[in-house]
């Protein structure tokens, strides 16, 4: 299954890649060059096919849970200040999103949109410390009975389009789909301080099925 968000350049390259592997095969006569544009034009079109996929995923059921809106790796915890939308200590959890990662986000809570916010900025490589403050993103919170929960989508040096179908005042559902972050990215996600983190640092995660936190 291909996502809905990246439709525009998946048929886009996939166009391209069709035109370079057919023109090759009928108009270059030379037997190198032309198994090396055709060869070239197929692993273009299987990266853009594994990158765009979108599989289903089980949402997992439970009082308080704060699932990933990422698949990737977590690359940092630590105890930060949220002074946007929770405006409180919180827990935050950083998501690198490589490029072989499923890009497709899904909301961590169910709740209502009480924050919205796109930030221009610059595309420093997203594992990068200063990405988390400098690079373009989107700034999302949600709210329910349990609490507040912020995250970003943030642009990293190759992502460079940021999709977020989401405005304040909309009703939201855990693990549902969202947006995307286009070809590698992070996602910082902050929980209240009080709540209990589930993942540890170097470990995978699934948007949609691994629990980051329960909050109380």
């Amino acid at each position: 299954m291909i996502t809905e968000y990246g439709y525009d350049v998946f048929f886009s390259i996939t166009a391209m890649c069709l035109v370079v592997g057919v023109g090759s095969y009928f108009l270059i006569d030379h037997a190198i060059v032309k198994t090396v544009l055709i060869t070239l034009a197929i692993l273009i079109f299987i990266f853009t096919l594994n990158f765009f996929r979108d599989p289903e995923r089980v949402i997992p059921a439970g009082d308080g849970l704060v699932i990933s809106p990422a698949d990737g790796t977590v690359i940092k915890i630590e105890d930060v200040v949220e002074d946007r939308y929770i405006k409180a200590e919180t827990k935050m959890v950083s998501i690198f999103m490589s490029p072989v990662n499923v890009h497709v986000n899904r909301h961590p809570i169910s709740g209502s949109i009480g924050y919205f916010e796109h930030v221009p900025g610059e595309f420093f490589a997203a594992f990068e410390d200063k990405a988390s403050l400098k690079n373009e993103q989107t700034h999302i919170g949600i709210e329910n009975g349990k609490g507040k929960v912020f995250f970003k989508q943030i642009a990293g040096f190759i992502a460079r389009r940021i999709v977020a179908n989401l405005k304040v005042g909309d009703s939201v559902e855990i693990g549902k789909r969202f947006g995307m972050i286009k070809f590698g990215s992070r996602v910082d996600i902050y929980v209240p301080k009080d709540a209990e983190i589930k993942v540890v640092p170097n470990q995978r995660t699934v948007a949609g099925e691994t629990i980051v936190a329960v909050m109380k």
